[in-house]
Protein backbone atom coordinates (compact mmCIF):
# COMPACT_ATOMS: atom_id res chain seq x y z
CA UNK A 1 0.00 0.00 0.00
CA UNK A 2 1.53 3.36 -1.19
CA UNK A 3 1.98 6.03 1.66
CA UNK A 4 -0.88 8.21 0.38
CA UNK A 5 -3.42 5.31 0.58
CA UNK A 6 -1.71 4.38 4.03
CA UNK A 7 -2.15 8.21 5.28
CA UNK A 8 -5.95 8.42 3.72
CA UNK A 9 -7.39 4.89 5.42
CA UNK A 10 -5.82 5.86 8.67
CA UNK A 11 -8.31 3.88 11.47
CA UNK A 12 -11.42 4.38 9.54
CA UNK A 13 -14.12 2.67 9.32
CA UNK A 14 -16.08 2.31 6.43
CA UNK A 15 -20.28 1.42 6.75
CA UNK A 16 -20.42 2.31 2.72
CA UNK A 17 -19.24 3.21 -0.73
CA UNK A 18 -20.56 4.87 -3.55
CA UNK A 19 -19.13 4.91 -6.64
CA UNK A 20 -20.21 7.52 -9.13
CA UNK A 21 -19.36 6.68 -13.23
CA UNK A 22 -20.13 8.07 -16.77
CA UNK A 23 -18.25 7.69 -20.13
CA UNK A 24 -15.88 5.07 -20.01
CA UNK A 25 -17.30 4.16 -16.76
CA UNK A 26 -18.31 0.28 -17.66
CA UNK A 27 -14.51 -0.26 -18.22
CA UNK A 28 -13.36 0.99 -15.34
CA UNK A 29 -16.04 -0.43 -12.86
CA UNK A 30 -15.09 -3.75 -14.78
CA UNK A 31 -11.22 -2.90 -13.46
CA UNK A 32 -11.73 -2.26 -9.86
CA UNK A 33 -14.87 -3.71 -8.55
CA UNK A 34 -13.24 -7.10 -8.56
CA UNK A 35 -11.67 -6.06 -4.97
CA UNK A 36 -14.49 -5.97 -3.57
CA UNK A 37 -14.69 -9.81 -2.66
CA UNK A 38 -17.89 -12.06 -2.12
CA UNK A 39 -19.04 -10.11 1.17
CA UNK A 40 -17.43 -6.72 1.92
CA UNK A 41 -18.47 -5.57 5.49
CA UNK A 42 -20.67 -2.20 3.80
CA UNK A 43 -23.08 -1.80 0.55
CA UNK A 44 -21.93 -0.82 -2.47
CA UNK A 45 -24.23 1.66 -4.36
CA UNK A 46 -22.94 2.69 -7.75
CA UNK A 47 -24.44 5.23 -10.55
CA UNK A 48 -23.69 5.38 -13.99
CA UNK A 49 -25.40 7.24 -16.65
CA UNK A 50 -27.31 5.37 -18.94
CA UNK A 51 -30.30 6.61 -21.32
CA UNK A 52 -33.46 6.67 -19.78
CA UNK A 53 -35.36 5.08 -22.02
CA UNK A 54 -33.22 1.89 -22.29
CA UNK A 55 -33.49 -1.13 -19.62
CA UNK A 56 -30.39 -1.01 -17.96
CA UNK A 57 -28.72 -4.60 -17.66
CA UNK A 58 -25.87 -3.52 -15.77
CA UNK A 59 -26.64 -6.23 -12.65
CA UNK A 60 -26.81 -9.50 -15.44
CA UNK A 61 -23.52 -7.98 -17.03
CA UNK A 62 -21.69 -7.23 -13.55
CA UNK A 63 -22.81 -10.29 -12.35
CA UNK A 64 -21.01 -12.30 -14.27
CA UNK A 65 -17.89 -11.15 -13.55
CA UNK A 66 -17.88 -10.29 -9.94
CA UNK A 67 -18.39 -12.73 -6.50
CA UNK A 68 -20.33 -10.05 -4.43
CA UNK A 69 -24.00 -10.55 -5.17
CA UNK A 70 -25.32 -7.53 -7.54
CA UNK A 71 -28.67 -5.83 -8.29
CA UNK A 72 -30.42 -2.67 -8.65
CA UNK A 73 -31.50 -0.20 -6.13
CA UNK A 74 -35.24 -0.67 -5.33
CA UNK A 75 -37.24 2.18 -3.45
CA UNK A 76 -37.39 1.69 0.26
CA UNK A 77 -35.68 -0.91 0.37
CA UNK A 78 -33.09 -1.31 3.36
CA UNK A 79 -29.52 -1.27 2.09
CA UNK A 80 -27.61 -4.63 3.30
CA UNK A 81 -23.79 -5.24 3.49
CA UNK A 82 -22.28 -7.18 0.63
CA UNK A 83 -24.37 -6.18 -1.31
CA UNK A 84 -23.36 -4.39 -4.82
CA UNK A 85 -26.78 -1.80 -5.77
CA UNK A 86 -26.50 0.10 -9.24
CA UNK A 87 -29.24 2.85 -9.64
CA UNK A 88 -31.89 2.05 -11.72
CA UNK A 89 -32.20 3.93 -15.19
CA UNK A 90 -34.56 7.53 -15.04
CA UNK A 91 -34.97 7.93 -11.06
CA UNK A 92 -32.75 9.81 -9.10
CA UNK A 93 -31.61 7.47 -6.01
CA UNK A 94 -30.86 8.33 -2.36
CA UNK A 95 -29.93 7.42 0.78
CA UNK A 96 -32.21 8.16 3.54
CA UNK A 97 -30.33 8.74 7.32
CA UNK A 98 -32.75 5.13 8.14
CA UNK A 99 -30.66 3.51 6.04
CA UNK A 100 -33.05 2.60 3.07
CA UNK A 101 -33.12 3.89 -0.59
CA UNK A 102 -35.33 6.23 -1.73
CA UNK A 103 -35.87 6.70 -5.75
CA UNK A 104 -37.63 10.14 -7.55
CA UNK A 105 -38.27 11.04 -10.00
CA UNK A 106 -37.09 15.08 -10.41
CA UNK A 107 -35.91 17.07 -13.16
CA UNK A 108 -32.30 15.95 -14.36
CA UNK A 109 -28.98 17.21 -12.75
CA UNK A 110 -26.59 18.16 -15.03
CA UNK A 111 -28.37 16.40 -17.64
CA UNK A 112 -28.70 13.05 -16.16
CA UNK A 113 -30.95 10.75 -14.07
CA UNK A 114 -30.01 9.08 -11.65
CA UNK A 115 -27.60 12.02 -10.38
CA UNK A 116 -24.02 11.18 -8.90
CA UNK A 117 -24.32 14.14 -6.81
CA UNK A 118 -27.86 13.28 -5.61
CA UNK A 119 -26.39 9.81 -4.49
CA UNK A 120 -22.97 10.85 -2.95
CA UNK A 121 -24.72 14.06 -0.96
CA UNK A 122 -27.68 11.88 0.70
CA UNK A 123 -25.11 9.06 1.26
CA UNK A 124 -22.54 11.67 2.60
CA UNK A 125 -25.61 13.57 5.08
CA UNK A 126 -26.77 9.82 5.75
CA UNK A 127 -22.83 7.96 6.76
CA UNK A 128 -20.99 11.07 7.55
CA UNK A 129 -16.66 10.13 8.29
CA UNK A 130 -17.69 6.23 7.76
CA UNK A 131 -18.67 6.75 4.09
CA UNK A 132 -16.12 6.74 1.45
CA UNK A 133 -16.69 7.68 -2.70
CA UNK A 134 -15.24 7.12 -5.90
CA UNK A 135 -15.84 9.37 -8.80
CA UNK A 136 -14.47 7.70 -12.26
CA UNK A 137 -14.51 8.70 -15.74
CA UNK A 138 -16.93 10.95 -17.23
CA UNK A 139 -18.02 13.79 -19.58
CA UNK A 140 -19.95 15.97 -17.21
CA UNK A 141 -19.28 17.91 -13.67
CA UNK A 142 -21.93 15.61 -12.15
CA UNK A 143 -19.77 14.31 -8.85
CA UNK A 144 -17.69 17.48 -8.04
CA UNK A 145 -20.59 18.56 -5.65
CA UNK A 146 -21.60 14.55 -3.95
CA UNK A 147 -17.95 14.55 -3.79
CA UNK A 148 -16.91 17.93 -1.83
CA UNK A 149 -19.84 16.75 -0.13
CA UNK A 150 -18.31 13.15 1.25
CA UNK A 151 -15.39 15.36 1.97
CA UNK A 152 -16.42 18.01 4.20
CA UNK A 153 -18.70 15.49 6.50
CA UNK A 154 -15.47 13.27 6.59
CA UNK A 155 -15.44 10.63 4.98
CA UNK A 156 -12.50 9.15 2.29
CA UNK A 157 -12.98 10.47 -1.10
CA UNK A 158 -11.00 9.62 -4.00
CA UNK A 159 -10.94 9.85 -7.94
CA UNK A 160 -9.87 8.74 -10.78
CA UNK A 161 -6.37 10.51 -12.58
CA UNK A 162 -7.99 12.25 -15.02
CA UNK A 163 -4.68 11.78 -17.08
CA UNK A 164 -6.07 8.35 -17.45
CA UNK A 165 -9.24 9.02 -17.62
CA UNK A 166 -11.52 7.81 -20.87
CA UNK A 167 -12.84 11.33 -19.87
CA UNK A 168 -11.37 13.49 -17.98
CA UNK A 169 -14.04 16.06 -17.12
CA UNK A 170 -16.02 14.47 -14.15
CA UNK A 171 -12.67 13.69 -12.12
CA UNK A 172 -11.14 17.02 -13.00
CA UNK A 173 -14.51 18.98 -12.27
CA UNK A 174 -14.21 17.37 -8.65
CA UNK A 175 -10.46 18.03 -8.07
CA UNK A 176 -10.95 21.36 -8.76
CA UNK A 177 -13.74 21.96 -6.32
CA UNK A 178 -12.68 20.15 -3.64
CA UNK A 179 -8.94 18.30 -3.53
CA UNK A 180 -10.00 14.65 -2.59
CA UNK A 181 -8.09 13.07 -0.06
CA UNK A 182 -6.35 10.57 -3.06
CA UNK A 183 -6.09 11.13 -7.29
CA UNK A 184 -5.29 7.73 -8.37
CA UNK A 185 -4.94 5.72 -11.47
CA UNK A 186 -7.57 2.63 -11.63
CA UNK A 187 -4.85 -0.43 -10.84
CA UNK A 188 -4.40 1.68 -7.52
CA UNK A 189 -8.01 2.42 -6.91
CA UNK A 190 -8.55 -1.53 -7.11
CA UNK A 191 -6.24 -1.74 -4.32
CA UNK A 192 -7.79 0.99 -2.59
CA UNK A 193 -11.27 -1.04 -2.59
CA UNK A 194 -9.16 -3.96 -1.65
CA UNK A 195 -8.23 -2.46 1.52
CA UNK A 196 -11.61 -0.74 2.36
CA UNK A 197 -12.56 -4.50 2.02
CA UNK A 198 -10.42 -5.58 5.03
Amino acid sequence: MSAPMERALGERRTHALVIGASAGGIAALRTILPALGARPPFPVVVVVHMPEDRASRLPEVFRQHLAIPVQHAEDKAMLEAGVLYFAPPGYHLSIEREGCFSLSGEDPVHFSRPSIDILMESAADAYGAALAGVLLTGASADGAAGMAAIGAAGGLTAVQDPGEAEMATMPAAAIALRAPDLVLPLQELHALLHMLDK
